[in-house]
C-alpha cells in the first residue's frame, strides 16, 4: 500500500513538473508596442470606436494591468524607455533627459550623439536587448522608431536598429549598429515607400458625430449641407506642416510606417522563426508628436488612435500568422501620459517660460556673488551652475544650489524645488521628493531640479501639452500583456514600470537585465 502511494505521489510530482515545463516555454517571439504619450484612461476613452481586432483583442483577450505608473519625476520619452527596457529607474541607468551639462567642461551634453552617430554612449544599465543576445547567442532583437533616441534607449548595445531620417524620411541606422541598413531596406528607400503614406490633408476616418472629443484645430470635416450647427472647418491653430518628415511625424502617417516596417523587420529577420525567443522593440513617436501639437483633447489625438488601431489589428493578424503557432506574446505601453492642453484651463492660461527663468536666476546670482556666467543651461527642470566659476569665487557650492533652489520657488509655475546637495545627501522614502530624487543621477543631473505645478508646461512653439511632471496625467499609463504567457485577466494592483523588463527577462528564459530593479509580474511569470 505505502509503495502505491509512494507511486502515486511520484507520479503527481512527475505531472506537475511536465505540466510546469510545458506552461512555462518560453515564445518564439516577444513583441513590445511603446505608444508615445499614451495615458492610462485612452483606451476606454475611445473603445467604442475601436474594431475587434486591434486594442480591443489585447484588451478583452489578454491580462490588463489598471493601476500601472512610473514612480519618479522625469516622465519624457528617452528618460522612460530607457526605464522601460532596462527594468531600472532614472537614478540608476543615468539617462536624465536628451542633454545635460558636463560640469568639468561646462559643455553640452546630447544623449545620442557620438563619433559612430547615435548610439547608446550615456545608457549606463543594459537593456533587455543587450540581456537576451548576451545570454542567447542565437536570439535576434530588432528595434524601429520614428526617432533615433527613441530607437537607441529601447535598443541599447547592439541589435538591428532603424529609425527615420528627418532628410529623406528613409529607413536608416548608424555605424554605431552596422555598416549600413539591409538591401531590402535599401531598395524601400529608393522606392521613397514612406512617402506613399502622407497626405496633404488630414481628413477624418469617421462621421463627425462620432468622435468623443469636440475640439478640431487641423483636421478638416465635410461639410453636410442643410445641416445647422455644423463647423466642417477647423478652429484653427493647427501646424503648417512644411515638408514630408513633419507630415509623418505629426501625422497618424508616421505610426502607421512604423508598423510596416516592423512587419518587414519580422519577415526578414525570420523573427520567432526557432525556439530561442527573439525581441522586436517598436516605439510609436508620431503619437506623441500629435499629442504635444494638439491637445489630449483633441479631434487629431483621437483620430490618430481610430487610424493606430486598424494599423495595430493589420500588424497582430500579421504577426500570429508569421509565428508557428502563434507563440508570440505582445506588450502594450506607453512611455508617459500628457498634461492637459493649458489653452482649455478654466483660468486665463499660463505656462512656464525657461529661457526667462534662466536669465533671472542669472540675474539673482549677480547681484548675490557678483557678475559672471553662473547659469550654464536649463533644460528638463534642471538648472546647470557654472562650478568653475563658483570655486574661482571661493564660494561653497550646497550654499549656492541651496539659495538658488529657494529662489526658484518664489517663480509662478514652481512647485518643488530641490538643490544636488539635498539629493546626495539625504534620503525621501516618500512624497514628491522621493519621485525627484528617483529621476536624480548625480554625474550629470542639474545643481537644482525643480518641479512645475499641475497642468503647469514650459512654453514651446505648437505645444499645447507635454509630459515631464510626476503627476498621474504623466506617470500613469496602460500595459497590456497578450499571447503566451498571458491570460485573460484584469489586474487592479498597483505596477511600477520598472517591472516590465524583468517579467519579459523571466518570460523569455534568461535572468533579468543586471540593473533591474522592478519585480517580475507573478500574473505573466509564475514565480
Amino acid at each position: 500500500m505505502q509503495a502505491m502511494n509512494k507511486r502515486l505521489i511520484l507520479l503527481a510530482i512527475a505531472l506537475f513538473t511536465a505540466t510546469r515545463s510545458f506552461c512555462a516555454e518560453p515564445p518564439r517571439l516577444i513583441v513590445q508596442i511603446v505608444v508615445g504619450s499614451m495615458r492610462a484612461e485612452d483606451l476606454g476613452r475611445y473603445d467604442a470606436n475601436f474594431g475587434e481586432g486591434g486594442f480591443r483583442r489585447l484588451m478583452q483577450g489578454g491580462t490588463v494591468y489598471t493601476d500601472c505608473r512610473y514612480d519618479f519625476q522625469q516622465t519624457t520619452t528617452p528618460v522612460s524607455l530607457a526605464t522601460l527596457s532596462t527594468g531600472a529607474l532614472p537614478s540608476t541607468h543615468g539617462i536624465i533627459g536628451d542633454r545635460w551639462v558636463d560640469y568639468t567642461s561646462n559643455g553640452i551634453v546630447s544623449l545620442t550623439d557620438g563619433r559612430k552617430g547615435p548610439g547608446a554612449y550615456h545608457l549606463v544599465a543594459p537593456t533587455l536587448s543587450e540581456t537576451l543576445r548576451r545570454q542567447n547567442p542565437e536570439s535576434r532583437t530588432a528595434t524601429v522608431a520614428a526617432e533615433a533616441a527613441s530607437a537607441v534607449m529601447l535598443a541599447g548595445r547592439g541589435g538591428e536598429v532603424f529609425w527615420l531620417d528627418p532628410v529623406r524620411c528613409d529607413w536608416i541606422t548608424s555605424l554605431y549598429y552596422a555598416a549600413g541598413v539591409p538591401e531590402w531596406i535599401d531598395r524601400s528607400n529608393d522606392e521613397r515607400y514612406n512617402l506613399s503614406y502622407t497626405s496633404t490633408e488630414w481628413r477624418p476616418l469617421l462621421d463627425r458625430e462620432r468622435y468623443v472629443n469636440t475640439r478640431n484645430l487641423q483636421i478638416v470635416f465635410p461639410e453636410k449641407r442643410g445641416k445647422r450647427g455644423e463647423t466642417p472647418r477647423p478652429e484653427g491653430g493647427g501646424l503648417v506642416l512644411e515638408d514630408d518628415y513633419q507630415r509623418l511625424l505629426w501625422t497618424p502617417a508616421g505610426n502607421t510606417a512604423v508598423l510596416g516596417l516592423a512587419k518587414q523587420l519580422v519577415a526578414q529577420y525570420k523573427l520567432g522563426e526557432d525556439a530561442t525567443t527573439d525581441l522586436l522593440n517598436i516605439c510609436l513617436d508620431a503619437s506623441r508628436h500629435i499629442s504635444e501639437a494638439y491637445g489630449p483633447e483633441s479631434v487629431e489625438v483621437e483620430d490618430m488612435y481610430y487610424r493606430l488601431d486598424r494599423d495595430l489589428e493589420d500588424f497582430l493578424t500579421f504577426l500570429f500568422a508569421q509565428v508557428k503557432d502563434g507563440n508570440v506574446t505582445v506588450v502594450l505601453t506607453s512611455d508617459h501620459g500628457t498634461s492637459p492642453s493649458y489653452d482649455l484651463a478654466l483660468e486665463e492660461p499660463d505656462r512656464f517660460n525657461a529661457r526667462q527663468f534662466e536669465v533671472i536666476v542669472n540675474g539673482f546670482l549677480n547681484v548675490r556673488y557678483g557678475t559672471g556666467n553662473w547659469v550654464v543651461a536649463y533644460g528638463d527642470r534642471g538648472i546647470w551652475l557654472n562650478h568653475n566659476l563658483i570655486y574661482e569665487r571661493g564660494l561653497n557650492l550646497a550654499e549656492v544650489q541651496n539659495e538658488v533652489a529657494i529662489f526658484a520657488m518664489q517663480f509662478c509655475g514652481v512647485s518643488h524645488a530641490l538643490s544636488a546637495t539635498a539629493m546626495r545627501s539625504s534620503y525621501f522614502g516618500s512624497g514628491y521628493a522621493r519621485r525627484m530624487q528617483n529621476s536624480f543621477y548625480p554625474r550629470r543631473s542639474g545643481d537644482v531640479v525643480i518641479n512645475l505645478m499641475p497642468g503647469w508646461i514650459e512654453e514651446r512653439e505648437a505645444c499645447r501639452s507635454m509630459s515631464g511632471s510626476m503627476y498621474g496625467y504623466d506617470t500613469e499609463v496602460p500595459l497590456i500583456f497578450y499571447g503566451t504567457g498571458a491570460g485573460q485577466l484584469h489586474v487592479n494592483r498597483r505596477v511600477e514600470m520598472t517591472s516590465v523588463a524583468p517579467t519579459l527577462a523571466r518570460l523569455a528564459g534568461i535572468t533579468e537585465p543586471a540593473a533591474a530593479e522592478g519585480d517580475p509580474l507573478s500574473e505573466i511569470v509564475d514565480l
